[in-house]
């Protein structure tokens, strides 16, 4: 009898949880339709080689109706691809931190996102300081941030509050939601400074700060991993630039 209520109660419980987010779908018939679309810039297109998209994107998970926002969208590389998989009934949040607008392809990237966000109206482009632009309409399913995890510990970004940070992406996600991070990686015992010096920051400082804020640290990937990488080398130095070792983690908020 005391089983039977056990069992129960943890049916009741899971039913006040809500559903959980399932593990990352086979995607990739809508993977291959995303990349081959024909509105995407060869700015883009020519990446490819170095950013393995589509391994990254089935890493990432992200499937038809999804809320996702690319945080430092750059010059909107997952941006275009993650409206695809989306389709119309998602929303893709293109989050661009104010404090990146000092660099001049950002700014050029910019406006041809929200260029091409008019007649993909899945895509809202937003504009705000790094912990302002954490606030979204919709709950969300996914939250990406790529190569740019490392700048918001840099002074020109505030430095930002990085607890602050990922509680609010806590906060952001719907419960199972995903939190994706990729980075360039430091050396084992690097100085704090080196995400401003060379760009990089230790995977292993990464996880502490996200799994503080909540987050079960769920899964990783080494398809960008470069053993050959020194690590030496700051990740624009025509020497490794393309070819930086990188780290691709996916982190979940509990489904209760």
């Amino acid at each position: 009898m005391r089983q039977l209520i056990l069992a129960a109660a943890v049916c009741v419980l899971a039913a006040l949880a809500g559903p959980a987010r399932a593990a990352p779908a086979d995607t990739s018939a809508a993977i291959a339709a995303a990349l081959g679309d024909a509105t995407r810039p060869p700015t883009d297109t020519e990446r490819d080689a170095a950013r393995k998209p589509a391994a990254t994107l089935a890493f990432i998970g992200v499937r038809s109706g999804d809320v996702v926002a690319d945080y430092a969208a750059g010059q909107g590389y997952f941006t275009r691809l993650f409206a695809d998989l989306v389709g119309p009934a998602g929303r893709v949040y293109a989050v661009i931190p104010s404090a990146l607008f000092v660099y001049p392809n950002i700014v050029k990237g910019t406006a041809e996102i929200e260029a091409w966000a008019v007649p993909h109206r899945n895509v809202t482009v937003t504009f705000a300081d790094a912990l302002a632009g954490l606030k979204f309409a919709d709950q969300l399913d996914v939250f990406w941030i790529s190569q740019n995890y490392h700048d918001l510990k840099d002074s020109f970004m505030g430095p930002v509050d990085m607890a602050a940070f990922n509680r609010a992406v806590y906060a952001a996600l719907k419960p199972g939601g995903s939190y994706v991070i990729l980075d360039h990686v430091a050396a084992p015992g690097s100085a704090a400074e080196v995400t401003d010096t060379l760009h990089r920051i230790e995977p292993q400082v990464v996880r502490r700060e996200v799994e503080a804020a909540g987050f079960h640290f769920e899964a990783e990937s080494a398809i960008l991993r470069n053993p050959a990488d020194p690590h030496t080398a700051g990740v624009f130095d025509k020497s490794i630039r393309g070819h930086t070792d990188q780290f691709l983690y996916r982190f979940r908020k509990p489904a209760g």
